[in-house]
């Protein structure tokens, strides 16, 4: 009996490793297998001990089956650890995504086109004027610079702070981009680091003063760094001139400015070029300042101005220079000085007749109507009145042609032009829009506002008419039977501001042409309106078609067959033409691809004659 159950045993194992090995991922599986192995070793138990073999192949299967179960756990444990760390990677791009997708971090952008911007302008001008005037006259008085040191370090210190603050201003300056303004921080940064605009601003702000330390305060040249920022100003008075109402006026004074200021330069360097040959060592160069009348600072000063003058502007009632140097500088600043007044000639000359162009063309109307008049022998009465009405129309400056000065607009603009002119004529509440009598030509829609079917008396309200009602149908739909016929038929007067659509009669009647149950409606609200009001004869209306209509239908039909008529001949003779000349090119065509014909008997020598011959 040992035999066989021992051989039964033997089995179960090897069909239960056989199963452990195939059932790897399952769960179940495993449990059931252990039950199974739990019965089989209480079986063993009660039997008879086996041999210390057999227990010991026992224990090693026994070993490699926990060893296969670790495996399974770690493998399992493994597969979890992958899983999570993928999950976590996943979320972790999410995020990144989501970062990404982000919308750019929007600042508080500063319009170019704004009052905000415009003013800034102007403050940043005050510092760029400063150095540009001051800097040079310090570097060339000393006395200048000497006694007043405390008051330009402060202005200095003032200058530059108000630099920075450009700077920062500028990082802040939004620009459009197809049409919008972009305020996006990092891209309003990068596009100024990026402009040349940044590096000179830069090149301005480096820490020249710390020079000061090593040379002394005697040597204010060291701040000339401070002058890049010029374009700042130049942006300022352009933008002054498209917001000012007198564009000649700042033009004429700009290029005042600007002379000063090279008036201005030229007498710092004809005082540092005296300095440098000897203050009083000829007649060109500035006096000795050691004489009492040429020694205080307004007086050098002044002289030097006085010099630059006359020089620049090439009156030349100057000493005569000596040394060849100065000979060589007279020579430059007359240079300059041709340059700067033809600069001036031509710009005062082109202001002036800016600031006359439409004085020219109006006068220029009024010749051509004079020689009008003179060639076709008006009387004198009426050419005073004409020329009157042209000097009304100047004095109240009513000569302006608006549609020559608003035709560079686009619509869009124009429109708003023209509504925020005339709005407040057009928009008057109370207004009428239509009174009883006047002809209809248009009917109303109402998208806005009430308004009223009043009485004659413009007093009594009969009907009070809101958003999306309709009026003054019934004078364009020609109403059989009507007597008010295209007459309006009450007053309508607006209660308060009220805002319309306009329908015209032509487009009225090309829409009720291909929607006939809405004419039919709105003709059948117009017969009980016009009945309420005792304005519709009814034997007129109870009877058939006019006449009238249908004699109109028929020559509608009749011209529209007439025109289809002529236009089936024209295309009939085309086909006509069309076919003659495909018949001659096929003729052509045939006789150039026929065979040659064969030779004539006539052409062919006699056979006896021949053989003769032979």
């Amino acid at each position: 009996m040992d035999r066989p159950k021992q051989s039964v045993r033997s089995c179960r194992k090897a069909a239960i490793l056989f199963n452990a090995n195939n059932s790897n991922n399952n769960d179940d599986d495993e449990q059931k297998e252990k039950e199974k192995e739990e019965k089989e070793e209480k079986e063993e138990t009660k039997e008879p001990a086996e041999d210390e073999e057999k227990q010991r192949k026992r224990k090693e299967k026994k070993e490699k089956k926990e060893k296969k179960e670790k495996e399974r756990q770690e493998k399992k444990e493994r597969k979890e650890r992958k899983l999570k760390e993928k999950e976590e990677k996943q979320k972790q791009k999410e995020k990144e995504k989501e970062k990404k997708v982000e919308p750019p971090k929007e600042i508080t952008a500063i319009d170019p086109a704004s009052n905000t911007y415009y003013y800034w302008l102007l403050v940043i001008t005050i510092p760029v004027m400063y150095n540009w005037t001051f800097i040079i006259a310090r570097a060339c008085f000393e006395e200048l610079q000497t006694d007043y040191l405390y008051l330009w370090f402060f202005l200095d210190f003032v200058s530059d702070l108000i630099y920075v603050g450009d700077m920062v201003f500028r990082t802040r300056t939004g620009y459009l981009e197809q049409g919008l303004l972009v305020k996006d921080e990092l891209k309003l940064r990068d596009r100024y680091m990026q402009s040349f605009q940044f590096k000179l601003d830069v090149a301005s702000m480096v820490p020249t003063d710390v020079f000061f330390l090593f040379l002394g305060v005697k040597y204010p040249e060291i701040r000339l760094n401070k002058l890049l920022r010029f374009n700042r100003m130049m942006e300022f008075f352009q933008r002054t001139e498209t917001r000012t109402n007198f564009p000649n006026a700042l033009r004429i004074s700009n290029l005042v400015m600007y002379i000063v200021i090279i008036i201005h330069w030229n007498a710092c360097l004809y005082y540092s070029f005296s300095k440098a040959i000897g203050f009083g060592s000829d007649r060109f160069v500035y006096p000795d300042p050691a004489n009492p009348e040429f020694g205080r600072l307004v007086r050098k000063y002044a002289y030097s101005m006085y010099w630059s003058t006359l020089t620049l502007t090439t009156i030349g009632e100057t000493p005569p220079p000596v040394e060849n140097s100065e000979y060589f500088f007279v020579v430059t600043d007359f240079l300059v000085g041709v340059l700067i007044f033809a600069t001036i000639v031509g710009n005062v000359g082109s202001m002036i007749t800016n600031m006359n162009a439409a004085r020219a063309d109006f006068q220029a109307r009024i010749d051509a109507i004079k020689q009008y008049m003179s060639f076709r022998k008006v009387t004198k009465d009426l050419e005073k009145r004409v020329i009157k009405w042209f000097d009304f129309l100047w004095t109240n400056k009513k000569a302006v042609d608006e549609r020559e000065v608003l035709k560079f607009l686009p619509d869009k603009l124009r429109a708003e032009i023209a509504i925020n002119v005339h709005l407040d004529t057009l928009k008057k509440p109370g207004d009428y829009i239509c009174k009883k009598g006047d002809i209809g030509r248009e009917m109303y829609i109402i998208k806005e506002g009430k308004l009223a079917v009043v009485a004659d008396d413009g007093v009594t309200q009969f009907v009070v008419l809101s958003e999306g009602s309709y009026f003054g149908e019934i004078s364009i739909l020609a109403i059989k039977g009507s007597k008010a016929g295209n007459r309006r038929t009450a007053n309508i007067r607006s209660i308060g501001y009220s805002d319309l659509f306009c329908l015209s009669k032509d487009d009225l009647m090309e829409a009720l042409t291909e929607y006939p149950d809405a004419k039919a409606l709105l003709e059948e609200k117009g017969r009980q309106i016009l009945m309420k009001d005792g304005l519709l004869d009814l034997e007129l209306a109870a009877q058939g078609p006019d006449p009238k209509e249908m004699e109109e239908k028929v020559d509608k039909m009749s011209e529209t067959l007439d025109t289809l008529q002529t236009r089936f001949a024209r295309l009939f003779a085309q086909s006509d033409a069309t076919h003659s000349k495909l018949k001659h090119r096929i003729n052509k065509l045939e006789k150039k691809l026929a065979p040659p014909p064969p030779p004539s008997p006539e052409s062919q020598p006699p056979i006896r004659d021949t053989e003769e011959k032979k």
